[in-house]
C-alpha cells in the first residue's frame, strides 16, 4: 500500500545542510513528511549532471526546498516531477534567482520563501541605531576616545534623544519593517510608512498611516530605509530628498547603500544638523579616506544587521512551518507571489 505521507526533498550545498538544518527542525519534518537531502553544489549553474541527479530524486516528490548550491528550478524541471505541489527557498528567491515562479504558478505549484528569517536580526538593529542615533552615541563615543567625558546641555541626544512620541517613518515595509513596527508599538510613536507595494488594508491592521515619500522624508523625527535595492529604488534617495529632511531628525538605514546616494549624504551629513545610523553604505567596504567615517554626527556598523548565527537555522525553522501548515491543509505565510516579486524586480507595483 502506497504510503500517504508527502516526499520533501532538500536541494542545497553541505554547508547549508550543516548550518542550517538543525536536527531538532529535521525532527519536525521528519514527523509529517519523508525528507531526503540532495547534495548541489554548483550554484545556479546549468552543470547537467547535478541536474539529472536531482531530475531522478523528484519525480515522486511532493515538495523541495532550495538554497545555497542549488540549481535554478526551471519549468522542464517541474515538468518532470509531476506530483510536486510546493517549492520553497530558504535564502533570497524573493528575487526570483533559483525558481521560474511563473511557472511554478502555471503548473499550480506553491512558492514559498523563508530569507525573512534573517529579518528578526535587522528590525532589531534598526531599533537600535534609531536609539543611538536619537541619543547621538557616535559623537559621544569620539568624545570618550578623545578623554572629553563631559556632558554638555546643546547636545541633540540631550535635546532630542527619547524616542516616545516621534513621529518614525518607514521607507519601506516588508518583513523587517511589520516587525520593526512591533517593536516601536511600547514606545507610543506615530508611524508613517512609504511602500507603493503594500497592501493598502495592511495600514490599518498594524495602525500606521500610508503616505508619499516626500511627506515622510519632511515631516518625520526618524526615518528608516528599509526598501530593498531594485533598479527602482537605486539612488531613490538623491540630493532632493536629503534636503527634504528636516534639522534634527535621524536617518537609520538597514537596506542596501545603494539606495541613497552616497555623496549626496555625505554632503547633507556635513550641514551637521541631522544624525544618521548607517549599516550599510555605498560602496562597501567603506572606503579609508571616505568622510563619512569621520563624521561626528554618524554611526557606523559594518553591514552586520542580518548577521546572526541564529539567523540561517531560522530560515529553516520557517519553512518547516510552512511545508507543516501546507501539508496540513492549511495557508501558508510566506508566498511568493506577482506583487512580492513585482517590489523585488522593481516593476510598476499591482494593486
Amino acid at each position: 500500500m502506497a504510503s500517504s505521507r508527502p516526499k520533501v526533498v532538500l536541494a542545497c550545498s553541505q554547508r547549508v545542510h550543516e548550518v542550517y538544518t538543525t536536527p531538532p527542525d529535521l525532527e519536525r519534518l521528519q514527523a509529517f513528511a519523508d525528507w531526503e537531502w540532495v547534495a548541489c553544489e554548483k550554484e545556479l549553474a546549468n552543470d547537467e549532471q547535478e541536474i539529472a541527479h536531482l531530475i531522478d530524486r523528484l519525480k515522486d516528490a511532493d515538495g523541495l526546498v532550495v538554497c545555497g548550491g542549488a540549481p535554478h528550478i526551471s519549468a522542464d524541471i517541474m515538468a518532470q516531477a509531476p506530483k510536486l505541489r510546493i517549492i520553497g527557498d530558504m535564502e533570497a528567491d524573493r528575487f526570483a534567482a533559483r525558481i521560474a515562479v511563473e511557472a511554478a504558478w502555471e503548473r499550480g505549484i506553491r512558492t514559498v520563501d523563508t530569507t525573512n528569517g534573517s529579518s528578526y536580526p535587522v528590525a532589531e538593529w534598526a531599533l537600535a541605531l534609531i536609539l543611538i542615533s536619537l541619543r547621538n552615541a557616535g559623537a559621544l563615543f569620539r568624545r570618550i576616545i578623545a578623554g572629553n567625558y563631559g556632558k554638555t546641555y546643546d547636545d541633540p541626544g540631550y535635546l532630542r534623544g527619547e524616542l516616545v512620541g516621534k513621529r518614525v517613518g518607514l521607507i519601506g515595509c516588508g518583513h523587517i519593517g511589520r516587525r520593526l513596527i512591533t517593536y516601536l508599538k511600547p514606545f507610543d510613536v506615530e508611524i508613517w510608512v512609504y511602500d507603493p507595494y503594500l497592501p493598502k488594508e495592511m495600514a490599518d491592521a498594524l495602525g500606521f498611516l500610508l503616505t508619499s515619500l516626500e511627506n515622510l522624508l519632511s515631516q518625520s523625527n526618524v526615518i528608516v530605509c528599509l526598501a530593498p535595492i531594485t533598479p527602482r529604488t537605486h539612488r531613490m534617495i538623491g540630493q532632493r530628498e536629503l534636503d527634504l529632511i528636516p534639522s534634527g531628525a535621524v536617518l537609520v538605514n538597514v537596506s542596501r547603500g545603494a539606495i541613497i546616494d552616497p555623496d549626496a549624504l555625505v554632503a547633507r551629513l556635513k550641514r551637521g544638523d541631522i544624525i544618521a545610523g548607517l549599516d550599510v553604505f555605498d560602496p562597501e567596504p567603506i572606503p579609508a579616506d571616505s568622510e563619512i567615517i569621520h563624521l561626528d554626527n554618524v554611526f557606523l556598523s559594518p553591514h552586520i544587521a542580518g548577521v546572526t548565527a541564529a539567523g540561517a537555522p531560522r530560515m529553516f525553522t520557517l519553512m518547516v512551518d510552512e511545508l507543516d501548515r501546507f501539508f496540513h491543509g492549511h495557508e501558508t505565510f510566506f508566498d511568493l507571489t506577482p506583487r512580492s516579486i513585482a517590489n523585488r524586480r522593481g516593476s510598476k507595483p499591482q494593486r
